[in-house]
């Protein structure tokens, strides 16, 4: 199960596309970007809950 080490890291990059998408639709004329805003939001927290769960986990297999 060591590949859950590295899911977290799925989220920045969802992040970081949604980023670019919102970017690119608030440049272009009629489009609203707050949907891809929001959900790079999302995906940020994400990474980090997934993170500090992931942390969590750990400590707690290492007292047991």
């Amino acid at each position: 199960m060591s590949y859950l080490k590295y899911t977290p890291y799925i989220y920045l990059i969802f992040g970081a596309y949604f980023i670019y998408d919102g970017v690119t639709k608030l440049n272009a004329a009629g489009t609203t970007p707050w949907l891809s805003f929001i959900i790079a939001g999302l995906a940020i927290f994400m990474f980090f809950f997934r993170l500090k769960f992931a942390k969590k986990f750990e400590d707690r297999n290492k007292k047991s």
